[in-house]
């Protein structure tokens, strides 16, 4: 079962279980995770699930879209390289991420 490991932007770590084929914001959604406001539901249209993505894990996930590229832009928190949005990572059976939610999302 894949698992996401989440750290607030002041450190504390949650571990959560989720489904293959869930993405990694409705994971955070379904379990009450802080920090994934997940505004527009998954739909790729407000960049409230933004989250940093630990550098190796980056690997393990498809390469960014164009506009996803172009969401992170209108973030709350500056992107960095290593940023997402957490509605276009789908977990997967063999998958273990480790994500960093930024300090606000609005």
């Amino acid at each position: 079962m894949p698992t996401v490991h989440f750290t607030d932007a002041e450190g504390a770590v949650r571990d959560v279980q989720g489904s293959p084929g869930d993405s990694v914001m409705e994971t955070a959604v379904r379990n009450g995770v802080p920090g994934i406001v997940a505004e527009c539901g998954g739909s790729l249209s407000c960049a409230t699930c933004h989250v940093f993505v630990r550098e190796d894990c980056l690997s393990q996930l498809p390469p960014m879209e164009d506009m996803e590229d172009e969401m992170l832009y209108g973030t709350a928190v500056d992107r960095e390289d290593n940023s997402r949005l957490s509605c276009q990572l789908r977990l997967t059976d063999e998958i273990e991420l480790f994500v960093t939610t930024p300090e606000t999302q609005v």
